[in-house]
């Protein structure tokens, strides 16, 4: 299969499916000549991206701030939630130190945060 060799040919592409994205609605047959272009177009796209701009794994303070935010918590309120210190929680959000299993199990839980991502694996 194809692939996008250079930045300029992924601009071009991201622009095609634009295009396409305006005429493709979601009762366009598959067999759409159109759809099936929209469809390779984004292949070759995430193939690019996944090369040239890949995406990491969330850390847990990042992601304690996302559901704070989201949940409209303050450091307060979470650490009454969890059941833990506002320093505890400051060390947490600030990277300083990383929750032991009964912790993370209650920060998993409590914030819905994958386990993966509060245990750093």
């Amino acid at each position: 299969m194809a692939t996008i060799k250079d930045k300029s040919r992924y601009d071009a592409v991201m622009s095609r499916i634009e295009e396409l994205m305006t005429q493709v609605e979601e009762d366009t047959p598959m067999t759409d000549k159109r759809v099936m272009e929209l469809d390779l177009l984004v292949e070759l796209a995430e193939e690019y991206e996944d090369e040239h701009f890949p995406i990491g794994t969330p850390s847990l303070p990042d992601v304690m701030k996302l559901r704070m935010y989201e949940m409209n918590l303050t450091q307060e309120k979470v650490a009454e939630l969890l059941g833990l210190s506002q320093s505890r929680i400051s060390n947490f959000l600030t990277g300083k130190t990383t929750p032991t299993l009964e912790v993370a199990r209650i920060i998993s839980t409590r914030l819905n945060i994958e386990p993966a991502i509060v245990l750093g694996v």
